[in-house]
């Protein structure tokens, strides 16, 4: 039966580790190494994966350099035919690792399978639902994000990539898809495998207007990649337009209207439907320069109620 490596990176979060570790422990596929490298947490992290070292393949608690040097440190330790890992404040849902081998398995062309993944708060409480559409290399190139934990790739396809760039602290995973997606075919699953959480001490919200940053980095990468520049080269414009469409939403996540409007204007000259295609950042940025800018946080909260609500 097909082995399956799921990697936890941990730093400080014993808040939210544990149900991270229950919710891999508990999953219905029995053939599973779980792996947890931890970077030397002071908050009671450890005790709680001391608590569960019985059923780890291997744990690990030591200084590293980052999140990126945690995962790959995983990576080299993994001995499973398909990987994943799972940040130590995320959380799978129930049957979504047998559900990512059955797809495996009947699709053998197949390096990359991807859920739905649902946004939670600091409590669990879900206030958005993410339901993805199925994507090709291109795409990713155009920065349509999918989200971490609810993807599996095959083994064999990662290991003909670098694994994680230790350049990259934000859209880190991002690159790796486009990677991973040049040696086959990426399949979306609509199916809800994952839960992300986000709360003020995350990446996506304590540090959200440097996401942009790295999508302009990552377009320099791929243009200096022989395999995948020709590909880019395809998409340029759009994918630029992209690049400046994800500084405008993280800009705006990060409180920063006027240059989150900047952002998006800058996509509408190199690319108008993709700017359009996100009017939503237009308008939120523009109301927040003028001062309205409580009524979105008024839309977000009615958008978390009734998703509470279900």
């Amino acid at each position: 039966m097909t082995l399956v490596s799921i990697i936890t990176p941990s730093f400080n979060q014993a808040a939210y580790l544990e149900q991270t570790i229950l919710s891999v422990l508990n999953q219905d596929y029995p053939h599973i190494e779980y792996i947890v490298i931890d970077g030397g947490s002071t908050d009671g992290s450890v005790d709680i994966i001391k608590k569960y070292e019985s059923k780890l393949a291997y744990w690990v608690s030591e200084k590293d350099n980052g999140q990126a040097d945690a995962i790959n440190k995983g990576f080299a330790r993994a001995t499973g035919d398909i990987v994943a890992w799972l940040n130590s404040d995320d959380y799978y849902q129930g049957g979504a690792v047998s559900t990512a081998v059955k797809i495996f398995d009947a699709n053998p062309e197949v390096v990359l399978v991807y859920g739905n993944m649902l946004a939670v708060d600091e409590h669990g409480k879900t206030f958005n639902t993410l339901n993805y559409r199925q994507l090709t290399l291109e795409d990713l190139l155009c920065f349509q994000i999918i989200g971490q934990p609810a993807v599996f790739m095959r083994c064999s396809a990662l290991e003909k990539t670098f694994g994680l760039d230790p350049a990259l602290h934000f859209l880190l995973d991002h690159y790796l898809w486009i990677q991973i997606a040049r040696h086959g075919k990426i399949l979306h699953a609509d199916q809800t495998w994952a839960a992300a959480r986000y709360h003020a001490a995350a990446k996506n919200r304590a540090k959200a207007a440097e996401f942009g940053r790295e999508a302009f980095l990552i377009l320099e990468k791929v243009q200096q990649d022989e395999n995948l520049a020709p590909v880019l080269a395809r998409v340029s414009r759009r994918a630029r337009a992209s690049a400046h469409r994800v500084d405008a939403r993280y800009l705006l996540d990060g409180g920063q209207p006027a240059a989150s409007l900047s952002a998006w204007l800058r996509a509408l000259t190199i690319h108008p439907p993709t700017a359009l295609a996100r009017m939503n950042l237009f308008v939120s940025s523009t109301l927040n320069l003028l001062g309205v800018g409580k009524l979105r946080e008024s839309m977000l909260q009615r958008r978390r109620q009734k998703h509470q609500g279900r």
